[in-house]
């Protein structure tokens, strides 16, 4: 089988047309089909001084392993001309056709995966469209009730119960049902994409020392203590809740398969420091194969071959190994 992924290149005036034309320097297994403006890539290639064949996708032929030095691309005009480094909000429809095609070819079967490069979330506002990221603009395209964010680093994984929310928003959003839900999806999700029959997930509590037996907060005991015990006497083996200053201890992690954080920056912080730049982001819940880099645009190294492609390279071996092992 050689996979199919389809590369959502992101923001044009940031790194994601740079990551893509270093992707394609060597040689791969997979089909890496582009969904950009070819010239966009043409003119980054040509301004890195890289050599760069692009070859219009057709989705009735069969997938051939990418050739180095060639690209497959799914043309997807611009709006307007872009300048390295300099946002311009007449792209941001741009920036969300291309992942909608290449979230719909994934859908459709025409596509194994979904591999995203970074985008801007303040220049798609400013142009006037709702969009809090990634995670809920794939869910709400693809029909999936509740998305649960992973990063992954090696075998150190942490997924989110809540992902861009407001601290002032997160305690209400920490329901059991909520927290049910999650780690029911985590579990489902390190069996199907990761292999782990059974999984050992450590649950941080919301509060600090996960609430001091409910003199710091009453979350734990309301939200998640009751969830812990009902999913563990049905043998998913969640253990806590847990204070986050202590469960990243080597020790703790030693034998654990994920860790589930409350939200968005208690966990991911600790899991950027272990593997910015080889980390991936990683979409459970979804009906499709979705990965990503762990970092944003990068406006300042646009242009200038300051760039590290690590993470778009552990992005797309995550998304050819979940493609292989869910067939």
């Amino acid at each position: 089988m050689i996979p199919r992924i389809a590369l959502s290149v992101g923001e044009p005036a940031g790194i994601g047309p740079d990551l893509a034309v270093l992707l394609a320097q060597r040689a791969h297994a997979s089909e890496i089909v582009a969904y950009a403006d070819p010239q966009l890539l043409e003119d980054r290639a040509r301004q890195l001084g890289l050599p760069l064949e692009l070859i219009e996708h057709r989705p009735g032929d069969s997938p051939q392993a990418t050739a180095a030095r060639r690209l497959k691309v799914n043309p997807i005009p611009l709006a307007a001309p872009v300048t390295a480094g300099t946002l311009d909000p007449t792209n941001a429809r741009y920036v969300l056709e291309a992942l909608g095609t290449a979230c719909d070819a994934c859908l459709e079967g025409t596509a194994d995966a979904l591999v995203t490069g970074p985008v801007h979330k303040a220049i798609i506002n400013e142009a006037g469209i709702a969009f809090t990221g990634h995670t809920e603009w794939l869910a709400e395209r693809s029909g999936a009730d509740l998305p649960v964010m992973l990063l992954a680093a090696g075998t150190f994984r942490v997924a989110l119960v809540t992902t861009h929310l407001s601290l002032a928003a997160v305690p209400a959003a920490i329901t059991a049902d909520h927290v049910e839900r999650i780690l029911r999806i985590l579990a489902a999700g390190l069996k199907r994409d990761f292999g782990i029959r059974q999984s050992h997930i450590l649950v941080l509590g919301l509060n600090p020392h996960a609430g001091e037996s409910g003199h710091l907060g009453t979350e734990e005991q309301t939200a998640i203590i009751p969830v812990l015990e009902k999913l563990r006497s049905e043998g998913i083996n969640a253990e806590g809740p847990l204070p986050a200053d202590t469960a990243f201890v080597p020790a703790r992690l030693a034998n654990a398969d994920a860790v589930l954080a409350m939200y968005h920056d208690q966990g991911l912080p600790v899991l950027k420091h272990a593997g910015f730049g080889h980390a991936v982001n990683i979409t459970l819940g979804l009906p499709i194969v979705r990965t990503s880099v762990d970092h944003g645009t990068a406006l300042d190294r646009a242009g200038t071959g300051r760039v590290d492609p690590g993470s778009l390279q552990a992005a797309l071996d995550a998304a050819v190994s979940i493609a292989h092992l869910r067939g």
